[in-house]
C-alpha cells in the first residue's frame, strides 16, 4: 500500500473519531442539561459553584454561621424548660433576701417544758422570702460572749420563710440542775443575724424579754434556726 493512501485512510479514521466523540459529548451535555432542568435547585447550586466561586465560599461561611448559631438555639430550646424552671428558680433566687432586722421581727417568750427555755421567733414581715442563715448570736445584758451553739440541732437546710412566716431558735438559758456558774438576771436581749457568708452583721434587734428577764449562767446555749419551734426547744 502507497504512503499516500495509508495516508488518506488514517485521515479517515481521525475525522471518524472525533465525530463521535463530538456526537457523545453533545448528548452528555444534552442528558446533564435534562437533568439540570429537572432539579434547579442542583442547576442552581452546580451555576454558583462554577460563575461565582467567592460567592460560593461566602454562603458556604454565611451557612456556617447559621449552623452556630442554629445549634446555640438548639441548645438553649433543649434546655429552655430546665431553663424555664431555671428562670423560675432565678427568679425566686434574685426574689429572696437575707432575713435581717429590716424585714423581720422577733420575739421571745420562755416555755414551761423543758424549764430555763427561751423560744425566740423570727416572722417575715417582708414581701420576699428570706432565708434564715445559721443562728441568732444573742447578746444578753453584761454577758462576756455570745452563747455557742448546739451544734447536733443543725438543719439539713437553711431555713426559709416566706413572707408571714416564722422560723425559731431554742435558748437554754440555765442548768436545771444549778450546776452552772456566774448566774444572773438578764433584763435586755439584742439578737443578731447572720448573712450568707455567716457573719453576724450590725448591732442586732433589741427583743423584749419576758417578765422582769430572764435567769441566765454558764450553761447559756443556743439551737441553729428551725423551722419548727418544738424541734427549736427540744435541745
Amino acid at each position: 500500500m502507497s504512503n499516500t493512501v495509508f495516508r488518506r485512510r488514517t485521515a479517515l479514521l481521525t475525522a471518524g473519531f472525533a465525530a463521535a466523540a463530538s456526537l457523545a459529548l453533545t448528548a452528555c451535555g444534552t442528558e446533564q442539561g435534562a437533568e439540570d432542568r429537572s432539579n434547579p435547585a442542583a442547576a442552581d447550586s452546580g451555576i454558583s459553584a462554577t460563575a461565582t466561586p467567592g460567592a460560593d465560599t461566602g454562603a458556604a461561611a454565611s451557612g456556617t454561621d447559621s449552623a452556630v448559631t442554629v445549634a446555640k438555639s438548639g441548645r438553649g430550646s433543649t434546655s429552655s424548660p430546665k431553663g424555664s424552671t431555671g428562670s423560675k428558680g432565678s427568679n425566686a433566687t434574685s426574689g429572696s433576701v437575707t432575713c435581717t432586722v429590716a424585714n423581720t421581727e422577733v420575739t421571745a417568750q420562755t416555755v414551761t417544758r423543758p424549764v430555763n427555755h427561751l423560744l425566740l421567733a423570727v416572722k417575715n414581715t417582708g414581701s420576699k422570702t428570706c432565708y434564715l442563715y445559721g443562728y441568732p448570736a444573742l447578746d444578753f445584758q453584761d454577758a462576756q460572749a455570745v452563747p455557742p451553739v448546739v451544734d447536733d440541732s443543725q438543719p439539713q437546710a437553711v431555713t426559709t420563710l416566706r413572707p408571714g412566716q416564722s422560723g425559731y431558735a431554742g435558748v437554754n438559758l440555765s442548768a436545771a440542775d444549778g450546776s452552772g456558774s456566774g448566774g444572773y438576771t438578764a433584763k435586755t436581749l439584742s439578737v443578731i443575724f447572720q448573712n450568707r457568708a455567716l457573719d453576724f452583721v450590725g448591732s442586732g434587734v433589741k427583743v423584749p424579754l419576758p417578765g422582769k428577764g430572764v435567769y441566765i449562767d454558764s450553761s447559756l446555749r443556743t439551737t441553729y434556726w428551725l423551722t419548727d419551734p418544738q424541734d427549736a426547744i427540744n435541745w
